[in-house]
């Protein structure tokens, strides 16, 4: 069994068990977070795709951590001007454990 869920602006594949990285929830490590935009679901041959969301279907999640991703050097120059700026970033992420995906 699989699900399709958005959360962040990102469509994720997902089932029980797995674990994956998504953009930042609030929430502290060892708390549960409900996924509520299911967009797919599929069981064996059966397939339910929503309009865009199916109603009442959940992903439960466990949250594993709370990191930052890879810095990201953004540098800009204008050649025969003087012109440099660089400037760095770090996405916040967080990591999850899929627990079940229910009705309800």
């Amino acid at each position: 069994m699989y699900a399709i869920i958005k959360t962040g602006g990102t469509q994720f594949r997902v089932e029980p068990g797995m674990k994956l990285m998504v953009p930042r929830l609030t929430g502290e490590e060892g708390a549960s977070h409900t996924f509520e935009e299911v967009l797919l679901v599929a069981k064996d041959d059966k397939v339910v795709v929503g309009h865009p969301f199916i109603d009442g279907i959940k992903v439960l999640a466990k949250i594993v951590e709370q990191s930052r991703g890879p810095k990201v050097v953004v540098y800009k120059r204008k050649r025969r001007k003087g012109y440099e700026r660089k400037t760095g970033h770090r996405q916040n992420q967080t990591w999850v454990e899929i627990e079940k995906i229910t009705k309800g």
